[in-house]
């Protein structure tokens, strides 16, 4: 059953984020993990032309990309966020833009060799919505990737979150959460030929783990 997304509430949230996770010294960087320096690098992109970060927050991996010459592209709910990425950015050749990524989307008209996501977009919006609008703007061959925490067990679906503990004013948003295999399922539904989900272990064990979903137009 769909959750009640409130966009201009979850925008405020992510305008909030916003001050206290762009930092201006911050340099380009490229990881799929929550761990600096662990787990694969921007190789699981291949070889791309051109990128579509979705949910693409401080726009660090797009800027990592750029300086590689490739065509970066972010999409970001929050406008403070964007405002910030996109000035420091700006330079490389990264363009931000802000708007709900299924609104961006089902206008946007362009195809890229690359769609990914970084603990963003790809874990903030309902999968069988998201999806077929991924493949809708990959070339024929191109890859989506994403990265997440692993679900917890018996946790499945659609997941409310609150910003910054339980004090406070009441800010939230829905995170989607699934095992491996049914990552998989949405993505082929979706008309992706290939899927494949696996769990990248912490540097240290029995730490949280990183989800990472790779798929083929």
């Amino acid at each position: 059953m769909p959750v009640p997304h409130d966009i201009a509430a979850e925008t405020e949230l992510w305008d909030a984020y916003a001050e206290s996770a762009f930092k201006d010294d911050a340099e380009p960087s490229f990881c799929w993990t929550q761990y600096a320096g662990h787990g694969p690098g921007p190789e699981l992109l291949g070889s791309p032309e051109t990128v579509l970060e979705i949910g693409c927050g401080t726009g660090r991996a797009l800027a990592h990309l750029a300086r590689q010459g490739v065509k970066a592209t972010g999409v970001d709910l929050s406008p403070r966020m964007v405002a910030l990425a996109g000035e420091k950015w700006a330079p490389l050749g990264v363009r931000i833009e802000p708007r709900e990524i299924l609104d961006w989307l089902a206008a946007d008209e362009g195809r890229y060799d690359a769609v990914y996501s970084i603990f963003g977009a790809a874990w903030f919006t309902d999968p069988s919505r998201l999806f077929p609008l991924v493949h809708k703007h990959l070339v024929p061959g191109g890859v989506f990737v994403f990265s997440q925490p692993p679900a917890i067990p018996g946790a499945y679906g659609p997941q409310g979150m609150y910003k910054g503990g339980f004090a406070g004013k009441a800010m939230f948003t829905y995170r989607y959460s699934y095992k491996p295999a049914v990552w998989e399922r949405h993505l082929l539904r979706a008309g992706f030929t290939s899927a494949e989900a696996t769990v990248v272990d912490a540097p240290k064990a029995g730490h949280i783990g990183t989800l990472i979903v790779q798929a083929r137009a």
